[in-house]
Parts: structure tokens; C-alpha cells; sequence
């Protein structure tokens, strides 16, 4: 058997049709007929053909892939986010090419210069934080981005974030009316904008209500140091309630209360996480939490992103979308109250 590949020549003979009709077939967006498009997928299956994308991609300049950063998987709001990220583009003839990235600008930096060469057509990044250099290298070679729950103060970077100034605000209120005193605070990353937003939002709305933060411990984002975060918070002079900044480390925040500190949740103490990931409602963490509206935040990034492809002009947005404070049984949920949210 031959090794020499198939073309588009050969395809169009058996087919009966112009090779321009067999590469309008294979252009995402191109039209063709169903009689055209269903003779030359025929023919092509026949033949073992498949059209060179990234010869194609060197022709017109479009290669069609969406390049996505992500800094870590763990947080099980990453996954359920890159799956939706991905089926959105693929909807709209985009394929999705994911890189991994540690939270340093270093390592960062290298996916960068990785990620451009593939020739993307634009850039999502997903909880990583970019330097202004990083951001102004994509800009000048005339790649556009878009950051996903994540912001920064460069005024040329579009960001699509939940609203987590009013996320950490409906969290301070929501503990004050349950009659809490001794409020704690479990920190994310701190170089994370939704980490300072979240407490922003937590500190300012304690403090107009009256009230400071009883304490407060780091953890990263990163389940054995909310663990350690924990243990220091519960030492001595434990708190009647913490907000952990997601719920990824809240999830460790209950499971050190319960199976080693002995401490009943909401009993002795409540527990509000963000994000609202699946494991959230399950019954062993029944956990009350700011849900981040993910599918709408999903769509307005994709949205933005191939604006900015199609109209280089475009200039760019800052969107933040309000999610709802879902009451679960991880803190006391209040009469007329359920866990719809508010």
C-alpha cells in the first residue's frame, strides 16, 4: 500500500466535483450543498483523506484554534469551565487547544511564546494571573485575549469575572442577619484578583455593618494549607462562622472541623464558600455558597473574544456577572428561606 498521502485533487475526481467545492467543504463558515458536502465526505472516507488544517490555517491566515491557559485543575470549577469553554467554541467553528501554566510568571511566560507559535487566532486564560509585559507581547504581535475569572488594571485587557465585589458583600450581610459575632476569613491566593475582590467586598460590608473580622488565614486556593489555615483559625478563640474564598479549600475547612477538630457544622460554626462547584450540593457538604454564574460567564468570553478576531478594533470590556447566594445546610438557613439563593 502506498504511503503518499491523499489529496484534494484526488478527492474532487471521485467525487465529481471542483476542488474549490472539496475545500468549502472542509472550511468551517464555507457553504456548500448537501449534495456537494455529502459526495465529498464520501469520498474523502473512501479515499483516507483529511484536509491539512494547518496548511490550510498558513493559506488564510486563520488556523481556527483557540489557545486556553490554565494555571491548575484541582478546583473543580476549572474543569466544568474548560468543558463549557471548549463545546462554545467548537459551536462556533473553534477548536480549543489547552496549556497548562504554573501560577508563576516564569513558567507563564514560556506558554506564551509556546502558545503564539501555534499561530492561534486569540487567547483565553483561565485563573492565571498575567504580568503587563505578557499581555503587551500578545498585544503587539496581534493576537487578542480575553481573561476568564480573572481581571487586571491594564485598560487594554478585556476580563469576564462573577461579580465578586457583590459576592463577598452578600456574604458579610447573610452571616450578620444570622446573628454571627466572630466572623473569620480563609484567603485565596492573594495575587488573585477574585481573591482580593471577594474580601474586598467580605471587609467593607462587615465593617459598614458595623463589625471587624475576627481572623483571618491564607490558604491559597490549595487544600492542605486551608487545612493548616484552619487549625491556626481554631487553636484558640474559634470563630462562630468563616467565609473560605472558594470552595475548593472549604471543602477542607469542613472536613478538618469535622473529622479532627470536632467542631458540628452549622452547630458550632458556619461555612459559606464561592463558586458553587457540583460537589457543593452533595449531601456530605450541603455547602452554602456564591454560585458563579459559569455558563453566561462562558458565553460573554467566547462573545468578546470573536469580536475582537473579527474586529480588531474593538475596544475592550470589562464584564461582571452577579451570581446568587445559594443557602445550603452548611450554615442555618433561615424561615422563609431555601436554597434558590439571594
Amino acid at each position: 500500500m502506498s504511503n503518499a498521502k491523499i489529496t484534494s485533487a484526488e478527492v474532487a475526481k471521485l467525487a465529481g466535483v471542483s476542488q474549490s467545492a472539496v475545500s468549502r467543504v472542509f472550511t468551517p463558515g464555507a457553504s456548500a450543498s448537501k449534495t456537494t458536502t455529502e459526495r465529498v465526505k464520501k469520498a474523502a472516507y473512501d479515499l483516507g483523506y483529511r484536509p491539512n488544517v494547518l496548511a490550510r490555517a498558513m493559506v488564510s491566515g486563520k488556523s481556527r484554534i483557540i489557545g486556553i491557559i490554565v494555571a491548575y485543575l484541582e478546583n473543580q470549577f476549572y474543569p466544568e469551565a474548560l468543558e463549557k469553554l471548549s463545546n462554545v467554541l467548537q459551536s462556533k467553528g473553534y477548536h480549543a487547544l489547552i496549556f497548562m501554566a504554573g501560577k508563576d510568571m516564569q513558567s507563564i511566560d514560556g506558554v506564551i511564546e509556546e502558545i503564539l507559535d501555534y499561530q492561534v487566532d486569540g487567547i483565553i486564560t483561565a485563573s492565571v494571573s498575567m504580568s503587563s509585559n505578557l499581555t503587551k507581547r500578545c498585544k503587539n504581535v496581534g493576537v487578542p485575549m480575553v481573561l476568564f475569572n480573572r481581571s487586571q488594571d491594564a485598560s487594554y485587557m478585556s476580563a469576564v469575572t462573577s461579580n465578586n465585589l457583590a459576592g463577598g458583600k452578600k456574604v458579610a450581610n447573610f452571616l450578620i442577619s444570622l446573628g454571627h459575632k466572630k466572623i473569620g476569613y480563609i484567603a485565596g491566593w492573594e495575587g488573585a484578583s477574585t481573591q482580593r475582590d471577594r474580601e474586598e467586598g467580605f471587609m467593607s460590608e462587615l465593617k459598614s455593618l458595623g463589625f471587624q473580622i475576627h481572623c483571618r488565614e491564607v490558604g491559597n486556593f490549595v487544600l492542605e494549607e486551608a487545612r493548616e489555615a484552619t487549625r491556626k483559625m481554631f487553636f484558640k478563640d474559634p470563630p462562630d462562622a468563616v467565609f473560605v474564598a472558594n470552595d475548593h479549600m472549604a471543602f477542607a475547612v469542613m472536613d478538618t472541623l469535622r473529622y479532627e477538630l470536632g467542631f458540628s457544622i452549622p452547630e458550632d460554626v458556619s461555612i459559606v464558600g464561592y463558586d458553587d462547584v457540583p460537589a457543593a450540593s452533595w449531601p456530605s457538604f450541603n455547602l452554602t455558597t456564591v454560585k458563579q454564574p459559569v455558563d453566561l460567564m462562558v458565553q460573554k468570553t467566547v462573545d468578546i473574544l470573536l469580536e475582537k478576531i473579527n474586529h480588531k478594533a474593538t475596544k475592550p470590556k470589562r464584564i461582571a456577572v452577579d451570581g446568587p447566594l445559594k443557602i445550603r445546610g452548611s450554615t442555618i438557613i433561615p424561615k422563609g428561606l431555601n436554597n434558590e439563593g439571594i
